[in-house]
């Protein structure tokens, strides 16, 4: 009995939204929907190049009609009857008069202007680059038919993360601009100097999740960063960084957060149903570098590097599909039940012996105190050393089976946390000893960098190895 207002309501949008449809679009056709043209799908996402450059095309995707409100409902009633998802408030779904009166406006970005109810394929190019030839790189832009904040969506920082560019590419093409409030930046590749090489780095070996907000006189890498952040960062008002984990490592999906900033809190909680590592990050990352311009922003890191997994894909989408649902910014969505994010301390446990590493433990797993989590065989003299969980926990990130060292950091292990509580432990990358350039070091050559020491200040009872330094 608690749809029929719903369904009501339906055939209410089914009659008016037509009407809509023509007053936003003067183009479109006068007559009437055909019956049932409400309940299908709206097309992809059409991207269109858009320069300003004289001569050059410059069109843009075509605003679609506004029946697929009357989708949105019924989809989520079904997902109601049968007992998927409890009923979500529909304030995303306006009338036809307050759709006319909240209007977006058009949207101006890398020197060009995206008007409401369009898709545009724009293309930032970094002011330096190490051959001196401009590097395009292709921005992803869906600009929604109503007003509303801007999210934007980067991947592939490190060029060798596969997975979160499918993310990017997914939910950009998937995106329907007339059910969309506000606009979706979408970056899928922006390091693509070290994407180009299977690289995780710039072709300096610098890491470019180390120079962020960047510097306009400093190395090639800074001033890369630099570029970036002036002319895409400082446009978003809440922004995704996606990743995966590093150096033949891999990660259950998971979001990194600096829940001390309660901008930053109410974010995260818009997500769904997936582990949150409280850090403040790296301070030269794009995270803690955009935290800082005011710009609510988390690091979802899902899989491993140099390959692509569907199923961390799915995941990815869906966190980000559940987080514009619960902002208001798009329609239609079947959400997570009851979404609530788990907090997680963490410590790394490091092998100490070398060896080859055979895993006994699942990605995800629930472990105790005491379990073993691996063995290390010597291929030599057979020897096999057994590597014993210190916490009880979830194994949030693991390493591959592979050869191992003393040291080697093995197996990341969630530990329940109060909501607030940092983490501690070290990234894959830092944990692996590949360090960080302080401030003073970022412009030095890397070949003249002295690895950095977290700072344990705030953690008197940790070594330098326990310290979380971001992603």
């Amino acid at each position: 009995m608690i749809l029929k207002p719903y369904l009501a309501l339906a055939c209410l949008l089914a009659l008016a939204t037509p009407l809509a449809a023509r007053q936003l679009d003067p183009a479109a056709d006068p007559e009437p929907a055909a019956a049932g043209a409400g309940t299908t799908p709206a097309p992809a996402t059409r991207f269109t190049a858009r320069q300003d450059t004289p001569g050059m095309p410059s069109t843009s995707a075509t605003l679609p009609r506004l029946a697929s409100s009357e989708a949105a409902i019924q989809r989520e009633a079904r997902s109601v009857a049968n007992g998927k998802a409890e009923l979500q408030p529909l304030d995303f779904l306006l009338s036809p008069e307050e759709i006319l009166r909240h209007p977006n406006a058009s949207r101006r970005l890398l020197g060009a202007e995206v008007e409401p109810g369009t898709a545009a394929r724009l293309v930032w190019k970094p002011s330096n680059t190490f051959s001196g030839m401009a590097v395009d790189t292709p921005v992803l832009v869906v600009n929604g038919a109503y007003d509303g904040p801007t999210l934007c969506l980067t991947a592939a920082v490190h060029g060798d993360e596969l997975n979160g560019i499918e993310m990017v590419r997914r939910l950009m093409y998937e995106l329907d601009p007339g059910q969309l409030r506000g606009m979706v930046i979408g970056v899928p590749i922006v390091n693509l100097l070290g994407f180009s090489r299977n690289s995780r780095y710039l072709p300096d070996r610098r890491d470019l999740n180390r120079f962020f907000p960047g510097n306009p006189h400093g190395s090639v890498a800074s001033r890369i960063a630099d570029a970036f952040f002036t002319d895409v960062v400082k446009h978003c008002d809440r922004l995704v960084d996606l990743h995966t984990g590093s150096f033949y490592r891999t990660n259950i999906p998971q979001l990194r957060a600096d829940m001390t900033r309660p901008e930053v809190a109410d974010f995260v909680e818009l997500f769904g149903d997936i582990p949150v590592l409280s850090s403040p990050g790296n301070p030269r990352s794009l995270r803690a570098a955009a935290v800082s311009a005011g710009i609510p922003t988390v690091t979802m890191e899902a899989g491993e590097p140099m390959r692509l997994q569907r199923d961390m894909v799915d995941v990815g989408v869906k966190e980000v599909m559940t987080l514009m649902a619960k902002s208001g910014m798009y329609s239609g969505v079947d959400l997570w039940l009851n979404p609530a994010p788990a907090f997680y301390d963490s410590a790394w446990v490091r092998a100490n012996a070398s060896g080859i590493l055979f895993s006994s433990m699942e990605l995800g797993a629930q472990v105790g105190k005491g379990d073993v989590l691996g063995v290390i065989n010597n291929p030599i003299t057979n020897e096999q050393i057994d590597i014993v969980s210190p916490h009880d926990g979830r194994i949030l990130g693991m390493a591959l089976d592979q050869f191992v060292m003393p040291g080697f950091a093995v197996y990341h292990i969630g530990i329940h946390a109060a909501k607030g509580t940092q983490a501690q432990s070290l990234s894959e990358e830092d944990a692996a000893g590949a360090g960080t350039y302080t401030d003073q070091e970022a412009d030095e050559p890397a070949d003249q960098v002295n690895r950095a020491t977290p700072d344990t200040s705030d953690s008197p009872n940790r070594s330098p190895d326990d310290m979380f330094d971001d992603e």
